[in-house]
């Protein structure tokens, strides 16, 4: 028999089995939708996991902006892995295989983690749509304003500048959306999540900076073209990620004729506008424990000669760790041809790993 027509793709359905994760960051589950499903249609808008109804009219009205929206997803989850991969939480919590039915509860308790994470998202989904008008994968944006200062004796604006305006205004008006719902959680953790969202935005902002381009007659660089342009994001989760490291933690209390976010041990001032917060301390994440979001260092490859977060005295939490060795192949006595080719040959060599017990 052939199946009806309302049979969901199994790429949808994939998508569908995420619905129930912590509310602010719940389109980070876009990072498992298939590279084949192109958001077209509208009806595509109700398939995609947890969207409030803000984030669906966005979805609905510019459906474009939904493929750079999953590609930021993405980002989030390959550049928080990769910056803290030399740390006990290794960006775990939105590492989630693709039939799990929530994030880890870390996310939802207000740890730093958790400001990380928020702050980092933000800024890459701005950072992924203020790009996506640079290349031209979004018809509704074009290239960034010329800057209005006049350039220095040998400099130009031109070229295409990353639009961070029209990134800034769609990447918050969609990832701030559920933390502006009435139902979305305690007042505390929504003014923390909002909070490291602009952290987030503000570091992207720092991140604009001027590129050139050189002209000039056998590479003189008589003339240099500039234009405005952001770094990459893993130069924004490393600056985020010192944030992280300084993060301070906040209570919630009465201030004036309203509660707002207090530094818990520093009463005299109020939150400082690029500094992470959180609420709830962390675990050590030396052991795994399910309740608070910790799935622990045991197996976790280690550097014996480190002194840092990465050594294997730290990863390990002092169980100790189990050496092993691996066989690689790399390039080796490449030989340059003219013109214009590299030869290389193939040598193997034998390295000893080590991880944690």
């Amino acid at each position: 028999m052939k199946k009806t027509s309302n049979t969901l793709p199994l790429c949808l359905l994939t998508i569908l089995l995420l619905s129930q994760i912590c509310s602010g960051i719940k389109w980070l589950a876009l990072s498992h939708t298939p590279t084949s499903l192109h958001i077209n249609q509208t009806q595509h808008c109700k398939l995609l996991p947890g969207l409030v109804s803000s984030q669906a009219q966005l979805c609905r009205s510019n459906l474009e902006l939904m493929q750079t929206i999953i590609a930021a997803a993405r980002e989030v989850k390959k550049t928080c892995q990769k910056t803290f991969a030399d740390m006990r939480w290794n960006c775990s919590s939105i590492d989630i295989p693709s039939d799990s039915s929530r994030y880890r509860p870390d996310l939802d308790r207000g740890t730093r983690e958790s400001a990380f994470v928020y702050a980092l998202s933000a800024a890459a989904i701005s950072h992924t749509i203020a790009q996506a008008c640079t290349s031209g994968d979004l018809r509704l944006c074009s290239c960034g304003p010329i800057p209005g200062e006049i350039p220095e004796p040998g400099y130009r604006w031109g070229g295409c500048a990353d639009n961070l305006h029209y990134g800034l205004v769609m990447g918050s008006k969609f990832s701030d959306a559920p933390m502006k719902m009435k139902k979305a959680g305690s007042h505390a953790n929504k003014l923390m999540h909002l909070h490291n969202s602009e952290v987030g935005r503000q570091a992207l902002r720092d991140a604009l900076v001027m590129k050139c381009k050189c002209h000039g007659v056998s590479g003189s660089c008589s003339i240099r073209t500039c234009w405005r342009g952001l770094q990459d994001l893993k130069d924004i989760a490393i600056d985020l990620k010192t944030k992280y490291l300084s993060a301070t933690k906040v209570v919630h209390r009465p201030m004036g004729t309203r509660k707002q976010l207090v530094p818990k041990d520093i009463d005299i001032r109020p939150v400082r506008e690029n500094e992470l917060v959180y609420l709830q301390s962390s675990p050590d994440f030396c052991a795994k424990n399910d309740k608070l979001g910790s799935v622990g260092t045991q197996d976790r490859q280690c550097n014996k000669t480190s002194i840092g977060s990465d050594s294997c005295d730290m990863m390990c939490c002092g169980r100790g760790y189990n050496p092993y060795t691996e066989k690689l192949v790399e390039r080796c006595h490449c030989k340059y041809h003219w013109c214009c080719y590299v030869t290389c040959k193939k040598c193997e060599r034998i390295v000893e790993r080590y991880v944690c017990k």
